[in-house]
């Protein structure tokens, strides 16, 4: 496949640089993922499309960083279609008309074929694209090099199923991953094992905190996410809730 990364350009405290779509060339040209709509977004797209037409924009989950660009690709590029997995009471606050994307479907993409990956746990929706041919999985918010993904539990995560989906993930033994922030993963194995590890060492946290008299999401977060910048206690507040359930 011939990928063209083209970047979100809108930075900030939770999308870090920003996010990464990612355009297939060839037959069927596809984009990974539809960002927030920035207008630099769109011209950077039309450029790497250059002379062709989009022909599709899969969408991994309707979180707004993913989703809200679906809007504004579409007056550009009305021929396109708009694809993802169902999650109705999200998916309504696009006006496009989503086509459904069931876990295991094959989808034509470039000039090859991507395998839809069901991997719920940031998002109930959450699905990652994978490239048997030459093991290349679209990766989306399964994973963040040298940081963390939250698991927000106002908007549909779920810490055991995020873990299930680590693990099914590293089982396809994909040989890269192009994730929807940060760099390239070129050791998946690695990386996803000690995402795991990471996620049973907070859990532990979790409990130890809270058989210590910490029974509340905010006083488990005091106590151990000092230091935290004001702006990403929410998200810390949102992990916090799911472990806590998880651990109760």
């Amino acid at each position: 496949m011939h990928i063209t990364l083209v970047t979100g350009d809108n930075p900030g405290p939770y999308t870090g640089a920003g996010n990464n779509t990612y355009l297939i060339s060839g037959e069927t040209p596809t984009l990974i993922d539809a960002a927030t709509g920035n207008a630099s977004h769109l011209d950077a797209l039309a450029s790497a499309l250059d002379a062709a037409s989009l022909a599709q924009v899969l969408v991994t989950h309707a979180h707004p960083d993913h989703a809200d660009g679906c809007d504004p690709i579409a007056a550009r590029w009305p021929a396109a279609a708009f694809c993802k997995m169902p999650w109705p009471e999200r998916d309504s606050r696009q006006s496009v008309e989503f086509r459904s994307i069931a876990d295991g479907d094959l989808i034509p993409a470039g000039s090859g074929v991507l395998r839809a990956v069901h991997t719920p746990g940031h998002a109930p929706d959450h699905l990652c694209f994978f490239d048997e041919t030459d093991g290349t999985l679209f990766s989306a918010d399964l994973v963040i090099l040298g940081s963390s993904v939250v698991i927000p539990s106002s908007r549909g995560g779920s810490l055991a199923l995020y873990l299930d989906s680590l693990r099914r993930i590293r089982d396809l033994r994909p040989a890269r991953m192009l994730p929807a922030h940060g760099p390239v993963i070129d050791d998946p194995g690695q990386v996803i094992d000690g995402y795991i590890a990471h996620r049973q060492r907070r859990e532990g946290q979790v409990v130890d905190a809270m058989r210590a008299g910490a029974r509340l999401p905010d006083a488990i977060v005091e106590r151990l996410y000092q230091g935290l910048k004001p702006e990403l206690l929410v998200l810390a507040r949102e992990s916090v809730s799911r472990a806590s359930d998880q651990a109760a």
